[in-house]
């Protein structure tokens, strides 16, 4: 009779997985802003891509804001995002492939070699089915009123949220805008180096800001800074900003990585003229943000 106990709780396992799995949205591929989608997006397609995971890098699609406040937000104007090739695209895929490479190397995480684009207005519920959710230039989000009641629901189910690549106080505004509706009743604070987020794998007490690939050329950490202040650091963009939400346990659940660039160090991480050290922090911070999620 015990046997047949284990057996059953065995099956309604794996059941319970087999279940999960067909729930998931089918992979596929949009047009990127920086790559062509006829050339592979910059990066091959993983001959497993469709060899499910624990782990999946879930990419947030969102709408655009109508606020002009710089190049960006005219140049892919016209573009419908629910087909990419607008703001949620910017370095897509080959971060998210570089990224999760590194999760398989460096953990016993179980991840699926491709990524998974989340739109929020999926009838499926996509997104609670992955526990990670990142969204890339949040400084040019907006999301609806049915989005932003989703993805509410969805961090406060217990799912992680962590947004990057946003510079300066126009870009920050624009991204508060929208996560103030999120939480109106919740405060975004400084983490302290104490947080278990900066411990999980790595300890990393001795963070550094993270710039974008513009620092080949320019050699400038900061993004949108041609000036600096009299005190050292101004609105554009000088100094990493560590900052997050907490739920009412005390877990982290929304993690904001603001003037700075961790996607661009995950894209570039194998090339050669942008620096090591950056995209060494820059994977160090993804595997204890992504292992805090799993975790916590």
């Amino acid at each position: 009779m015990k046997r047949g106990w284990v057996v059953l709780a065995v099956m309604t396992g794996w059941g319970v997985l087999v279940c999960a799995l067909f729930a998931q949205r089918p992979f596929r591929e949009y047009p990127g802003w920086e790559y062509s989608a006829a050339e592979g997006n910059g990066i091959p397609l993983p001959k497993d891509y469709n060899v499910p995971g624990e782990w999946t890098f879930a990419r947030l699609m969102y709408p655009s804001s109508p606020l002009v406040i710089d190049w960006q937000s005219t140049h892919k104007r016209g573009y419908d995002w629910r087909e990419g090739n607008t703001n949620w695209t910017i370095d897509y895929p080959r971060s998210d492939r570089h990224l999760s490479e590194a999760i398989r190397r460096l953990t016993r995480v179980q991840t699926r070699s491709a990524e998974q684009p989340i739109n929020l207005d999926d009838e499926t519920e996509d997104v609670f089915n992955y526990p990670w959710l990142y969204a890339v230039e949040v400084g040019h989000w907006e999301l609806t009123d049915p989005q932003i009641a989703k993805f509410r629901e969805f961090l406060l189910r217990g799912g992680f949220f962590m947004c990057d690549d946003f510079h300066g106080m126009d870009e920050w505004n624009t991204f508060i805008h929208t996560m103030h509706k999120v939480f109106p009743d919740r405060t975004i604070v400084e983490l302290p180096n104490s947080d278990a987020v900066f411990h999980t794998v790595f300890d990393l007490d001795d963070r550094y800001q993270v710039p974008g690939a513009q620092y080949i050329q320019t050699h400038s950490i900061c993004e949108k800074c041609p000036t600096f202040s009299v005190i050292g650091r101004d609105d554009h963009g000088l100094g990493a900003e560590w900052r997050g939400i907490y739920d009412e346990t005390g877990r982290l659940m929304v993690a904001i990585c603001h003037n700075m660039d961790l996607g661009d160090s995950w894209e570039h991480a194998d090339n050669p003229e942008y620096p090591q050290k950056f995209s060494a922090l820059g994977i160090r911070i993804g595997v204890n943000y992504i292992t805090y999620a799993m975790t916590h």
